[in-house]
């Protein structure tokens, strides 16, 4: 009988290079934290697992942003400023950039291209002397104590190499670094159930003319398309949507499930294997479906991304979980840093549901706590994006970019504080931080005049 362990004799890892911060994860979470820390003057590592940043923004396809805006008394804003701001306006400056669109009839989501994302966050960070580490996947941490990570293992095409900084901010998506050093997590909704995932894909050759706004029409043809027993559809709530160009359209009509039914986990190999195959083979029969749809006849796939697009793995506690209710009931906090505009979404098998805070009634926004950044029994480490502390249904509303930006802002400058006043990260002055991230434009909520404009 084979042993089942290997035992991997010890080694001597060479040291790539020493920061005061380090950042782990290029999604919106991440990339706004290293701006804001190198803002800050710290010396910054950015640690992407890809070739370039965005996180599921383009490494899964998503191609649009969500979350920056918010329905406040039935009016739209974007709620979400500071580093997303600057972001926005470079991958406008290169043409990559759509006009906010109104979607479930209540929110703004933005589009834009992809290629125009990676060469903006390329550019924003480069003028913010962030340092990046391409192509380096984490690994592991070594522990200085039982509260403080002394380094990250990153694994690279030049072998296992360790980083050093003074704090770390996971923006993984998955907690990984945060699981790593022994944090506290929740996983799913704690019975095995967790958000699906989606594998999204883009389609060329469209009649932007004949095509007209199919997102309209195709619910109704997909009913008479399984009625008639012709197509068969892992969810209802399908998303077809143009792109900037109306001739390129996204599309997100699959639901990754296990053999049980349940969500795919993000966090096993052999499962993460099974739903990229079988996204990839959900896409190709939405992708037939499709081609029935006057406008879409001569269409084709340009684009299958990188990966599959995950939507929730680990939840870090942290010193508040944001919770459904407080997204709800737009909650407000005494340590805000920054807001979140976006709904509940229940995944459940087949389906997509969409819960709002009363609209118009509610200002549509809630405030997120900077409590969600700071992971119970570690002192060097912050967390921010989909994986900071939010309860299921918490998390299902705030994991999006808008919300994610606004996190990794707030860890970035909180990180920068805490260093320059020797202080533990969850023992800073969070009037302070909250000063710092109004003179950078952001907007926290509570007694800020609400931003104008889209």
């Amino acid at each position: 009988m084979l042993p089942k362990f290997i035992e991997e004799p010890a080694r001597q890892v060479p040291l790539y290079g020493e920061y005061e911060v380090a950042v782990l994860g290029g999604g919106p979470a991440g990339i706004a934290a290293a701006v804001a820390a190198a803002r800050a003057g710290c010396r910054t590592l950015l640690i992407e697992r890809y070739g370039f940043l965005g996180g599921m923004g383009t490494a899964a396809g998503v191609t649009n942003f969500c979350g920056l805006h918010a329905n406040v008394h039935g009016e739209m804003h974007r709620v979400v400023q500071g580093v997303a701001s600057d972001l926005l306006a470079r991958i406008d400056r290169l043409g990559g950039l759509s006009a906010p669109h109104l979607i479930l009839g209540k929110i703004l989501a933005q589009a834009y291209d992809t290629a125009a994302y990676k060469i903006a966050a390329d550019d924003l960070l480069a003028a913010h002397r962030v340092n990046v580490l391409f192509h380096a996947l984490g690994a592991g941490v070594v522990m200085l104590d039982e509260t403080r990570i002394g380094a990250m293992m990153v694994e690279t095409k030049a072998g296992r190499q360790a980083v050093r900084a003074d704090i770390f901010i996971d923006c993984s998506g998955d907690g990984d670094l945060a699981a790593w050093a022994g944090a506290r997590y929740e996983l799913g909704d704690n019975n095995g159930g967790m958000l699906y995932p989606s594998m999204m894909f883009r389609l060329n050759g469209i009649e932007p003319a004949k095509a007209g706004e199919a997102w309209r029409t195709i619910p109704a043809l997909m009913e008479r398309a399984e009625a008639a027993g012709t197509h068969r559809f892992p969810r209802k709530a399908a998303i077809v949507r143009p792109q900037r160009s109306a001739i390129e359209w996204r599309v997100n009509f699959t639901q990754l499930a296990r053999a049980d039914g349940g969500a795919i986990n993000g966090l096993e190999p052999d499962e993460l294997t099974r739903g990229e195959i079988d996204g990839r083979r959900q896409a190709v029969q939405a992708f037939e479906f499709l081609r029935t749809v006057p406008g879409f006849e001569n269409s084709y796939i340009v684009d299958l991304p990188p990966q599959l697009g995950i939507r929730e793995t680990r939840r870090i506690i942290g010193g508040y979980m944001l919770s459904g209710d407080d997204v709800l009931g737009c909650a407000a906090f005494d340590d805000s840093i920054g807001v979140n505009g976006w709904p509940m979404e229940s995944h459940i098998a087949g389906d997509v549901i969409f819960k709002f805070p009363p609209i118009p009634e509610s200002r549509g926004f809630n405030e997120l706590p900077y409590r969600m950044l700071t992971p119970q029994g570690l002192d060097n480490l912050l967390v921010a994006g989909r994986c900071a502390s939010m309860t299921h249904d918490g998390q299902s509303a705030a994991r999006v970019s808008g919300a994610c930006f606004a996190m990794g802002e707030a860890a970035g400058t909180a990180a920068a504080l805490a260093l320059s006043g020797n202080a533990v990260p969850r023992d800073i002055a969070v009037h302070r931080l909250q000063l710092d991230l109004r003179e950078q434009g952001a907007f926290l909520g509570q007694d800020q005049p609400i931003p104008q404009g889209l």
